[in-house]
């Protein structure tokens, strides 16, 4: 079976090396690598280290070292051809067949390396000639210095469809057209797919030239600005990144990595100093192109320019990237001023207006936030509703649990903050004005009491009720970050409906601790007798006070509606019995579930419980010692 170099270096550019081991080893962040204790010998402190970038594994201790294929070989005691293989399928690519045909094919491939060198070596030599004295001058136009143009392989195709054909006339016609530097139609003759244009060879991360990018001169309508080389053997737009050879090496230095919008942003910043820029080949950013991102910087910073392209642009890179992201690994944001691109911008102000903007860029979160809330218009009820769904849908396209929960969280903390704002109060009637000019807050009415006192005289359903509600009295600034769950409970037990319009009126005059303003007692319900929830117990930690009581509060406004569900799922049974039967034990699984969590968190209240009372054990027995002393 005919395995080439460059199929081989493909399939290892295709695998993250540290999401591979960790399935069977738990790897630990350590800088720029991963360290685990090593999964070869015995040992007690970690000396196995994992390098993405490089992509190799090695072990300090017992001299492990090696790679992805390495990897399956040793770890899983797999053959070579059959850790080929499944990675091959993880990485979705097709094994070389294995005949004879198939390795001179491959042969083939390898010589289109050949192919690539010699024409960039051409269109160098066209620019340096006489013909290339007016793109020179474009160049020196462009302010681009010597060293930039050197550096980064400025070339010059001439305006001739036959000139290539005949500089290269060493190599078969037939690999020109496969290395997508002629064009091939029928009934005619092939012809050069760049003509009168700038070109910038386009190198992989071993430097060698896979393709090529064109500039037109002088922009003339009807005629694409840029023009880069098809997909190819050597080339796959969506899995590569423009100056990724240079970028990877930088970036290990200042620990980051900038992904601008086209080649010619990456050739200014690099001109201006940062040297760490890379840039997709013309389209969005895919998943393999953000992959190879994570390689180089935990957090990529992806500039758009300051445009409403620039806008969208950022977002469909948000939306590819929600249901990749893993712990540590994100995008941040970086938008230009309106109508500048990187270029403009260095040019205008400098290198250091750009490092003002790298230091504070946008996270994945904000952009999403401030997107969706400038989207469309909110000034309704039902206006507002749409931008929660819109969020909402984001989240859902997240595909690690932790970092779902986390991100709903959030946006629906900024959402409650918008959609219900904090109430301004008006001094009461008759008091004048606070000192100092201070308004005093509303106090609830006293007949509001006495309907919150009939309401919770042994009315709740159960102590989850009456906990969540005790629980937001005592946490008052939760409130309104619940409201719509408040609500859905209100219209889903009556009983409940009266303390909702309570917490939600009158937020703002209740203070933290669980005792309203107008009464000692009695307002709302007690916290029931077993108190094993966090956010009820005086002296919990504030954030998981929180968090807990945000999840009793999403499990008791669900259980309605498990049971509505229950019960419809029932009445189908006669018409639809094996599809009923699944969704009722689907629908009662979810409610063990719930009641097992409520239990964990009891459970965790009373360990808590339990290390205080040992403490304050312990504390009591030294002093008492020191006293006997």
């Amino acid at each position: 079976m005919a395995l080439s170099p460059q199929w081989l270096d493909e399939l290892r550019s295709r695998i993250t090396l540290s999401t591979l081991i960790q399935r069977t080893t738990k790897l630990q962040r350590a800088g720029r690598e991963w360290k685990a204790c090593c999964p070869f010998h015995s040992e007690n402190t970690p000396s196995f280290y994992v390098n993405d970038q490089k992509g190799f594994y090695h072990c300090f201790g017992c001299q492990a070292h090696g790679g992805a294929i390495d990897w399956m070989m040793g770890q899983r005691g797999l053959e070579f051809m059959d850790a080929v293989k499944e990675l091959a399928a993880e990485a979705g690519m097709e094994v070389p067949a294995p005949d004879p045909r198939a390795a001179a094919q491959a042969e083939i491939r390898s010589s289109l390396h050949d192919v690539m060198a010699a024409a960039q070596e051409w269109f160098v030599s066209r620019l340096n000639s006489d013909e290339g004295i007016s793109v020179r001058q474009y160049l020196e136009r462009r302010g681009l210095s010597q060293r930039v143009i050197e550096q980064f392989g400025f070339g010059y195709a001439p305006d001739d469809k036959i000139a290539l054909k005949k500089a290269l006339s060493q190599f078969d016609e037939a690999m020109l057209v496969e290395a997508g530097l002629l064009i091939s139609v029928e009934d005619k003759l092939p012809y050069s797919r760049f003509r009168g244009r700038v070109m910038l060879p386009i190198q992989d991360a071993r430097q060698r030239v896979i393709a090529f990018g064109g500039r037109i001169l002088e922009d003339r309508d009807g005629v694409a600005k840029y023009l880069n080389s098809p997909d190819t053997p050597l080339f796959d737009k969506g899995r590569t990144l423009y100056n990724i050879h240079r970028a990877s090496a930088a970036s290990r230095k200042v620990d980051r990595v900038i992904a601008v919008e086209g080649y010619m942003d990456v050739i200014a910043l690099a001109q201006a100093g940062f040297e760490d820029a890379v840039a997709p080949m013309g389209t969005a950013l895919t998943e393999q192109q953000i992959e190879l991102l994570w390689r180089m910087a935990d957090k990529p910073v992806l500039c758009f320019d300051g445009d409403a392209a620039g806008t969208r642009a950022a977002m469909r890179a948000a939306e590819r990237t929600l249901p990749l992201l893993r712990p540590g690994c994100s995008l941040q944001i970086l938008q230009l001023p309106a109508g500048m691109d990187p270029d403009d911008l260095v040019k205008r102000d400098g290198p250091q207006a750009m490092e003002k903007l790298l230091a504070r860029p946008k996270s994945l979160l904000d952009l999403i936030w401030e997107h969706e809330q400038a989207a469309q218009p909110l000034s309704s009820p039902e206006d507002k509703a749409g931008l929660k769904a819109r969020l909402m849908d984001h989240v859902d396209t997240i595909e690690h649990p932790d970092i779902k929960s986390l991100y709903r969280r959030e946006l629906l903390e900024r959402y409650g903050d918008f959609a219900f704002p904090k109430r301004e109060f008006q001094p009461r009637s008759g008091r004048g004005n606070a000192p100092f000019g201070k308004q005093q807050p509303q106090r609830a009415p006293p007949h509001v009491a006495d309907r919150l006192r009939r309401a919770v005289a042994g009315a709740f359903r159960d102590n989850l009720t009456e906990a969540v509600l005790a629980g937001l009295l005592r946490h008052p600034g939760e409130i309104h970050r619940h409201a719509d769950s408040l609500l859905l409970l209100s219209d889903s037990d009556r009983n409940a409906a009266q303390a909702v319009d309570y917490l939600l009126d009158y937020a703002q005059t209740l203070e933290a601790g669980g005792k309203p303003p107008i009464s000692p007692a009695g307002i709302l319900p007690p916290p029931p007798d077993n108190t094993r929830f966090s956010f009820l117990v005086e002296g919990s930690d504030p954030d998981d006070a929180r968090e807990d009581l945000a999840e009793a509060v999403a499990m008791l406004v669900e259980r309605p509606g498990l049971d509505a569900a229950i019960a419809a799922a029932t009445r189908r049974f006669a018409s639809d019995p094996q599809g009923a039967f699944e969704e009722q034990q689907r629908l009662r699984k979810r409610k063990l579930e719930i009641s097992e969590r409520l239990g964990q968190m009891a459970r965790k209240r009373a360990a808590s419980a339990a290390e205080e009372n040992y403490s304050s054990g312990m504390e009591d027995s030294i002093a008492g010692g020191k006293e006997t002393d």
